[in-house]
């Protein structure tokens, strides 16, 4: 019996460990469903195939290919290590052994997935003996690589930012690639959603309009874990008929997959044991019985907090190697080539990673993971369990859940999860910032006639605008770039605003940046006397220079971490959409003012508050979008404003978290405020809002399916065991204050009242 096995015995013989159990599904193993190789296979490339043990394909596989062999663009749906990546080599190399000057792109979004295909690929045209030019090209490229790549590479491997920044601006260098560009490859397409997924959308148009110039059209071949939307959503980024498949046929091995709770350590406050504590005893149970585990937690925070404690009792044992390793963006390429090396070979044991390792990545034959928290959306937590298991008989997969709200409703309502269609990932492509931004680039690249389509939007008047600012030239139907300045280098994908906070350290006497963080994060992240965490090392914040969008960092080593507090107000500028009744509904744009006033400071380890300090910035403004109801006096049956003021703001922390499942964003992406009366509307109203400058789409689809979010918001209120509200359902309220759990209850009531 493995290690595991007996593991998993042993806990479900332990009531210590079953009383915390919401669901032990047993996902049982499943056969294959196989294809013979389609006959538009090369059968050089069938040979090489055979070599390598693939006799037949699985029948996506096989379907994939058949697809792209019929010149239809295609997306492919299927779990976790089910092959996808042969969907795509397979149809490009056939598509090289035809035609031997075809190129192909291949998109990932992240450095590590695009080093670990480019070894994939060349392992598999190795064997045909074939001149197949395979290389990586992103910012960690050689620049002695950089010029014969451009020149002769027959698979260019890259991400969308540097497809933005370092391929698009410069296309008069990539002639070859773009006359010949026969298939563009767009893997791990589900990460593409919200703003990131809105701005990859443009830049896959800016990626078509130059093709269009140099004469080719390229074959769009897509593959994404399983989302509500596939097609949609493929179909929104390219902007052009996709074929769908996502009837898997690959074999799939036995999986535990566990729903963790933390004990209540505080019933009346409804205060549970952290999850990142039990996260840890529980990583080290795996780790002392040799099973080889990735750990997954929400943020960058959490995974240096969690490697400090799991590497804190190896301190004792100098010269000896723990096997355990942090895994994160900020880490420099060489150190994590060699944590997945490590993986690999068995040399970690444990590795604690952000979502970067969530992805399709070859970290070898784990076979447990740990999700310290609830990865925010359906997808992404199959996603994340799917890295154990790949090729071992049996594997764990155990979500541990905090105490937010998100958490607590998905691990007390198991049958949401397990019987639910995953979300529906939603993108904006015609955001006016966003847009703006990359109307800009495109003029850059190439001049810009007026009658060129650029998506569906009415691009007429933004190209006016511009050219009234100074930054192009209108010279009869075109418009010419005329700045000094190179905008693409101006432009993040991850962010819909254009400035970032650098963060530099000055511990020693040759600085150095080691971090960054968007502008409107800053406040909260770094401000002054902030911690700031980076590959295990805290950092205490002596300046943010907002104004040159600076932060400056120096070393400490302290025994807390800090918390900051944000204000906002809100103000409503264009109602889009609306009905009044019952209940005011309405969805429009509004503008944000946010400001950062205090930070506390918390113990690690038993995360006590050791005090607070004042944070003295300016505010920060944001024009978004934002869906908001509004409560009629009358219908309130008397509430006393302090009763009203408490619901609002229970439902503004309970809200947005509950909003997050049915939206595909982060908790993070949607904000909530109240206000007792709200200029706007006269009475109590409730915004929750895009998170982004211009919006996203996220309040346009809550102002369609409230009724649904507010009918899970109080089931999550009713399942909740506390007296008066706490941290998993609408907040804790302050001693003395109105129980803000039972005033949030009635407005729901308001709400969801059919009368």
């Amino acid at each position: 019996m493995s290690a595991l096995k007996e593991l998993l015995t042993r806990w479900q013989g332990d009531p210590a460990f079953t009383a915390n159990v919401t669901r032990w599904e047993r996902l049982p193993a499943q056969a294959g469903a196989y294809a013979g190789f389609p006959v538009s296979l090369k059968p050089q490339l069938q040979e090489a195939l055979r070599r390598r043990g693939i006799e037949r394909l699985y029948s996506h596989q096989a379907a994939a290919v058949e697809a792209a062999s019929r010149g239809e663009n295609l997306v492919v749906v299927t779990p976790t290590a089910s092959g996808k990546t042969l969907c795509y080599n397979i149809p490009v190399i056939n598509g090289y052994l035809e035609e031997r000057d075809s190129r192909a792109l291949y998109l990932f979004p992240t450095k590590a997935l695009s080093q670990d295909q480019v070894a994939e690929l060349k392992a598999l045209a190795g064997g045909m003996k074939i001149d197949l030019r395979t290389q990586t090209y992103d910012g960690d490229t050689a620049p002695g690589l950089r010029q014969a790549i451009r020149r002769s590479g027959h698979i260019v491997v890259t991400n969308p930012d540097m497809l933005h920044t370092g391929i698009l601006p410069h296309h008069t260098k990539w002639v070859k690639l773009f006359q010949n560009l026969k298939f563009v490859v767009i893997d791990e397409m589900h990460q593409y959603r919200g703003v990131f997924g809105s701005h990859v959308a443009n830049v896959i148009r800016r990626l078509k309009r130059i093709c269009r110039f140099y004469g080719a059209a390229p074959l769009f071949i897509l593959c994404s874990a399983t989302i509500a939307n596939p097609a949609e959503l493929a179909g929104a980024l390219i902007e052009e008929p996709v074929t769908l498949i996502e009837r898997s046929g690959a074999p799939r091995a036995e999986k535990h997959f566990i729903f963790y709770n933390p004990p209540v350590v505080d019933r009346e406050l409804g205060i549970r044991r952290s999850a990142l504590l039990e996260t840890r005893r529980l990583a080290r149970e795996l780790y002392h019985r040799k099973v080889q585990t990735i750990v997954f937690t929400r943020s960058r925070l959490g995974v240096e907090l969690l490697l400090t404690y799991l590497q804190q009792e190896w301190k004792e044992r100098p010269g000896q190697d723990s096997g355990i390793r942090g895994y994160r963006g900020g880490y420099l390429p060489r150190e994590r080539r060699s944590i997945e090396a490590g993986l690999r070979e068995g040399t970690v044991r444990t590795v604690v990673s952000t979502n970067a390792l969530e992805l399709g990545i070859d970290i070898g034959e784990l076979e447990a993971c740990l999700m310290n928290g609830y990865p925010g959306t359906i997808a992404s937590t199959w996603q994340q369990a799917g890295r154990s298991g790949r090729r071992s008989g049996i594997s764990l997969g155990i979500l541990v859940a905090n105490s937010a709200p998100l958490n607590q409703y998905i691990v007390n309502n198991p049958d949401y999860f397990f019987g639910r269609t995953p979300e529906r990932a939603l993108i904006n492509p015609d955001n006016l910032i966003i847009l703006t931004n990359h109307l800009r680039c495109a003029a850059f690249e190439l001049p810009f006639n007026v009658t060129e389509p650029f998506g569906e939007a009415a691009v007429e008047g933004i190209l006016e605008f511009l050219s009234d600012e100074g930054v192009l030239f209108r010279e009869g139907d075109r418009y010419h770039w005329m700045e000094d300045a190179y905008p693409a280098e101006e432009i993040s994908l991850r962010s819909a605003a254009r400035e970032n906070v650098v963060i530099i350290d000055t511990s020693e006497s040759q600085r150095r940046v080691i971090g960054e963080v968007d502008r409107f994060s800053a406040p909260m992240l770094v401000h002054e006397e902030a911690i700031y965490i980076h590959g295990g090392r805290q950092y205490q914040v002596e300046k943010l220079d907002f104004a040159e969008k600076k932060a400056y960092v120096r070393r400490v080593e302290v025994n807390y971490f800090t918390d900051a507090s944000l204000s906002v107000d809100l103000k409503v500028l264009d109602t889009l959409a609306g009905e009044s009744g019952r209940i005011g509904r309405f969805w429009g744009e509004v503008r944000i003012n946010a400001l950062v006033s205090m930070f506390k400071k918390i113990r690690f380890n038993t995360h006590e508050n050791l005090g607070h300090g004042p944070v003295n910035l300016p505010e920060t403004e944001m024009h978004t979008t934002a869906f908001w109801i509004s409560f009629p006096p009358e219908r309130l049956g008397g509430l006393a404003p302090a009763e009203i003021e408490a619901g609002l703001t229970g439902l503004a922390n309970l809200i947005p978290q509950i909003a997050a499942l049915f939206v595909m964003s982060d908790p993070r992406d949607l904000r909530a405020v109240g206000q007792i009366k709200a200029p706007f509307t006269g009475a109590p109203t409730l915004y929750i809002y895009d998170n982004f400058p211009g919006g996203v789409g996220y309040s346009e689809q809550l102002f369609r399916i409230y009724r649904e979010i507010f009918r899970a918001a109080a089931a999550a209120i009713t399942g909740c065991r506390c007296s008066s509200g706490c941290p998993s359902c609408v907040g804790a309220a302050e001693k003395g204050e109105p129980n803000s759990k039972e005033y949030a209850r009635k407005l729901l009531e308001v709400v969801l009242d059919e009368g």
